[in-house]
């Protein structure tokens, strides 16, 4: 908002992004309750999965994942969000359409379903966690990248003061 404001005040300056929405995947829910948000916060672990958990971590957590009694694999998101939940991880690490997954799973049950999310989301993750741990032992190359980063983000933010600066009629900020 602020951005926006001061544009239409003093000309383009700022840059508004726009929102990014996946058709699927843009709002994950909480494996054990479905009806609420996905949540790193909530109380009960088996309610989300970390981006660090171990690949046997994850295959329990989707084992344990709240659906319905009928185990019929069909996106309803009124009538069974466990399921339709579980759908929308699988598209969103697969790239399949949720029409394609259902067909895949038609006549499967859920146990097989919940293992092959789990899989899904272990090779989605597998590669953050393989650089996670490679860069979490080489100190100094995160240190070249705190560095780097800073010295990056410094200019660019002196060089947007200045123009902020200049375009309000104020002085600049000597540095």
């Amino acid at each position: 908002d602020l951005a926006i404001r001061f544009n239409s005040a003093y000309s383009e300056t700022f840059t508004v992004p726009d929102g990014y929405f996946p058709k699927n995947g843009a709002r994950i829910m909480s494996l054990a309750e479905p009806t609420k948000k996905m949540s790193k916060s909530e109380e009960n672990v088996n309610a989300f999965v970390s981006i660090l958990d171990e690949p046997d971590v994850i295959v329990k957590k989707f084992a344990r994942a709240v659906t319905d009694s009928d185990n019929k694999i069909i996106h309803d998101i009124e009538n069974k969000p466990g399921i339709t939940n579980l759908i929308e991880i699988y598209c969103a690490c697969t790239g399949e359409t949720v029409d394609s997954c259902q067909e895949i799973f038609l006549g499967k049950g859920y146990g097989d379903f919940k293992k092959v999310v789990g899989e899904a989301v272990i090779e989605t993750v597998k590669p953050i966690q393989a650089d996670f741990k490679r860069y979490m032992t080489d100190k100094a190359y995160i240190e070249k990248c705190f560095t780097e980063g800073a010295q990056k983000a410094s200019f660019v933010a002196n060089k947007t003061l200045a123009k902020v600066q200049r375009k309000m009629g104020l002085a600049p900020k000597k540095l």
